[in-house]
């Protein structure tokens, strides 16, 4: 994810974010997560300099609001950055990176993400410094280390050579050597050589990877454990380690880390250094293990381990989140995942946490499918497009994906269980159900089910849920392959751990990896470069295109619609890349994305390119309005070749999503039934146009939709659990749009968190918020004086302040019945404190002071009078 957008929204005018990375701030035992950006600023004489923007930030970083500057530290004379290994840590390839920063005033140490952002956020800053690096490579305890003089030649700081083929001198017998050898692919392939010729010799080597590498087994352990929240109380060898030759590989993913309200909305938790620990002391105690990646998003937290002596067999470590919680972002519910190379093949390792309850399951099937689509992985040649899940030779799924047991009741349940016929008992599991329908994990495959439900225990026992609740048993926690080469060898629960309402489970595989042949491979590598060398320059790349014409029918708000093509390429290898037009700053329009965008393709070979058209909350009010239209031109560029020229034309269907509260207070009719060109001018209107009541005759007090997605709660949802943290289906969001926007409302029917959601969207989707921006920094400094917060809400055009008010009646409503719905005046002052009142657009983001200043100005309306 690029978290360069979420500090670019917080700096001033001439100020650019250049690149971002996430670490962690090292202080003796102390670990802080920060967000780094490296940020260019012009002077007023004309010239530029740098300097370092240090943040706290919540683990979905993807606005202003989620971060909140905490350092600026000049990149100046005295500024140096390098490159360290701690005493007593194996160096291994893939592992995190640990940097020194000094000045004259201070020094830090942080460590950042193995990978190719990392790669690319320390060129920057060596780009970046005065008068060139101070990068001098790798230095353990501080003393430099002699760079191998093969690598001078390259373009970029040494100090983004060493994690390639240095290892410390006191374990060269467990690392690879300095030198780069031909037998050493992996490594070769994931340097930064982003040549024509590099990319030819790369695309070539794959190819004929049979004809020099043999396959060779490894023992992966693959475990997952939902810990409801609760800290290590047991040891783990007996889920580890206990009754296993050692493996090769560890995959330990945990959900439920850490349930506890700070967790959901902020990022750090002291839970999971108590996991990473307990989980380091259980593995077999019978081999030396090196971590190679921890990756979290909330309570959702993968650890990868591999033994010492495969420690420089691994390459090309990437890690991702994707939250799917409430609007997409929540990390509560969503996936992390790690991928990397092991010798020579890719492997990709995904731990994620599907939505909760039984009649979910359509939830659950959207969260994997989300999880698939968003979860991207960053490539060593930045001129290719990201990585996915399925673009991987073996893929190792693990989680608690929540599925449960239907159609049979409790009791059925448990007498199956006591008689152990799990055979019957799986013929109403819904994953077996879903995956037979092909809803999801097509092509995935998964052990025979041999041990009891692992869901739901009373915590610290054997005994099935006793609570109120009485949840019936359920095979919640799995773990699914896909590949080639795999032999599951065991899969079981483990009842000896009872910390839980769950049960942990592992499996342990026999998975075939190709190594690479060192004499095989020197000759293959030979004849490739013998016959590029006759190729050498011989044409100029020429394609067709299946189509150059798109037209885009009857666009709707956050519906993707796609038209694809097909690049064919002739007799010449290139490179295409869709390029900017003059003057602007993106080689297509907002709501326009081609994907992939770049590439490369071999002779005579073929690429299908997708345009994806998604209009969203930045785009919408335009296209409402007239002033963008569905009418864009994209130029195709060949590397050393000519250019293509694509048209992209089509509709967009107005939207109350996108709308201005006044204008939408104005539409007694729906929205779909008004001309264009009176949407247009309703849009256009300025946002105090109201007070006057002048111009236009008989607005109603608030919009009409707004009260349809209210009284549709309020009827049906004040005692819903969860609401407003549990996500809805992105299907029933399109038919609540579709009702709201025809004014079909009678034939609305959604579940309540899908409604709940589409609430928060329309609000989110305003272009002047509930609050107006002109009085946003009055909102802040009233907080705590809520007859001052009362006079600032009074002064709000007619309109905003009329929902205002209706909002937080509703709210109040549901606070009535928090003992049913579980929803608290924190909860809600969080979640719709970001909505109802944002920073104005280009202003300087909140610290983290700020925005529990915001967060009390509606606190205070849902706990007083109003």
């Amino acid at each position: 994810m690029d978290q360069s957008v979420a500090i670019q929204e917080t700096l001033a005018e001439g100020e650019y974010c250049v690149i971002a990375v996430q670490g962690v701030l090292c202080e003796g035992d102390s670990r802080q997560s920060r967000l780094l950006g490296l940020v260019r600023y012009r002077l007023e004489h004309g010239g530029q300099e740098h300097a370092l923007f240090l943040y706290t930030h919540r683990r979905m970083a993807i606005t202003g609001d989620d971060v909140s500057l905490d350092q600026i530290v000049p990149v100046s004379r005295d500024f140096a950055l390098e490159e360290v290994s701690p005493d007593g840590e194996l160096y291994i390839l893939g592992s995190d990176v640990t940097v020194q920063l000094d000045t004259a005033e201070l020094s830090l140490v942080f460590q950042l993400p193995f990978g190719s952002q990392t790669r690319m956020f320390l060129h920057e800053v060596a780009r970046a410094c005065p008068g060139g690096s101070n990068f001098d490579g790798l230095r353990p305890n501080g003393k430099g280390v002699p760079m191998d003089q093969s690598s001078r030649g390259q373009d970029k700081p040494e100090s983004l050579q060493p994690r390639q083929n240095k290892s410390k001198s006191e374990i060269t017998d467990m690392v690879r050597s300095s030198t780069i050898t031909v037998s050493d692919k992996a490594h070769i392939l994931s340097m930064q050589k982003f040549g024509l010729r590099d990319t030819i010799v790369k695309s070539h080597l794959l190819q004929k990877e049979e004809d020099y590498t043999y396959i060779q087994n490894f023992r992966f352990f693959v475990g997952t454990y939902n810990v409801n929240g609760q800290s290590p109380k047991e040891c783990l060898q007996l889920w580890l380690s206990n009754g296993i030759q050692a493996p090769d590989v560890y995959c330990v993913g945990f959900q439920e880390l850490d349930l506890s309200k700070e967790a959901f909305f902020f990022h750090d938790t002291p839970k999971e250094e108590e996991w990473f620990k307990a989980v380091s002391e259980g593995l077999h105690p019978d081999a030396k293990y090196a971590k190679v990646k921890l990756i979290r998003l909330v309570g959702i937290m993968l650890l990868l381990y591999v033994k010492q002596e495969h420690a420089a067999y691994i390459s090309e470590v990437e890690a991702e989140t994707v939250g799917t919680g409430i609007m997409g972002r929540m990390g509560n519910k969503g996936g992390v995942a790690i991928r990397f190379q092991f010798h020579n093949t890719s492997i990709c390792v995904v731990n994620s946490h599907l939505a909760a309850h039984i009649e979910e399951y359509e939830r659950r099937n959207q969260d994997y499918k989300d999880i698939c689509s968003r979860m991207q992985f960053c490539q060593p040649d930045p001129s290719l497009p990201p990585l996915t899940i399925s673009n991987h030779d073996v893929i190792l799924w693990l989680g608690d994906l929540n599925y449960r047991i239907e159609e049979l009741d409790v009791e059925k349940v448990k007498k199956l269980i006591e008689e152990k016929d799990f055979q019957m008992l799986y013929a109403y599991d819904q994953l077996k159900i879903q995956v037979a329908a092909k809803t999801v994990f097509e092509d995935f495959t998964e052990g025979e089910l041999t041990f009891q439900p692992t869901y739901k225990y009373d915590t610290g026992s054997d005994d099935w849920d006793t609570s109120e609740k009485c949840r019936a048993p359920a095979w919640c926690d799995r773990i699914l392959w896909k590949g080639k080469n795999i032999t599951q060898l065991s899969y079981q629960s483990h009842m000896a751990l009872k910390t839980s309402d769950h049960k942990p489970v592992s499996s342990v595989f026999d998975i075939g990896v190709r190594v690479v042949n060192d004499e095989l491979y020197r000759k293959t590598l030979e004849e490739i470069v013998r016959s590029l060398d006759k190729m050498e320059n011989a044409n100029i790349p020429s394609v067709s295109l299946s189509k150059r014409e798109f037209c885009f029918q009857n666009v709707k708000y956050m519906q993707l619609k796609v038209e694809s093509f097909t690049i064919h390429n002739g007799q010449v290898p290139c490179h295409f890349e869709f390029i900017n037009k003059p003057d602007e700053e993106s080689y297509c329009k907002q709501w326009l994305n081609a994907n992939p965008s770049r590439g490369f393709l071999l002779p005579d070979s073929d690429v299908e390119i997708d345009l994806e058209l998604f209009v969203n909350k930045t785009t919408a009010t335009k296209l409402n309005s007239g002033e963008d239209k569905i009418e864009d031109i994209l130029v195709l560029h060949l590397d050393r070749g000519k250019d293509y020229f694509l048209s992209v034309s089509g509709n967009y269907l107005p939207s109350c999503f996108g709308s201005p509260i006044h204008t939408l207070c104005y539409m007694r009719e729906p929205i779909l039934d008004l001309p264009l060109e009176t949407i247009s001018e309703l849009t256009l209107m300025p946002v105090w146009t109201g007070d006057d009541g002048s111009q236009l005759e008989s607005p109603m007090e608030i919009p009409k939709e707004l009260w349809m997605l209210v009284d549709y709660l309020y009827r049906n949802a004040v005692q819903q659990e969860d609401l407003f943290q549990q996500p809805g289906l992105r299907s029933e969001f399109e038919h609540i749009r579709d009702c709201l926007d025809t004014g079909m409302i009678d034939n609305l029917s959604a579940s309540n968190h899908s409604v709940a959601e589409a609430l928060l969207l329309f609000l989110e989707s305003l272009p002047e918020p509930v609050i107006c921006y002109s009085t946003y920094h009055n909102c802040l400094e009233c907080s705590g004086n809520y007859i001052a917060s009362k006079q600032v809400i009074s002064t709000l055009p007619i309109f905003h302040k009329n929902v205002f008010h209706y909002l937080m009646a509703f709210l109040r409503e549901l606070l009535k019945n928090s003992a049913k719905n579980h929803l608290d005046e924190n909860i809600l002052a969080s979640i719709f404190g970001s909505l109802l009142l944002r920073n104005p657009a280009g202003h300087q983001k909140l610290d983290m002071t700020e925005k529990k200043k915001a967060q009390e100005f509606i606190h205070q309306f849902l706990c007083n009078p109003l």
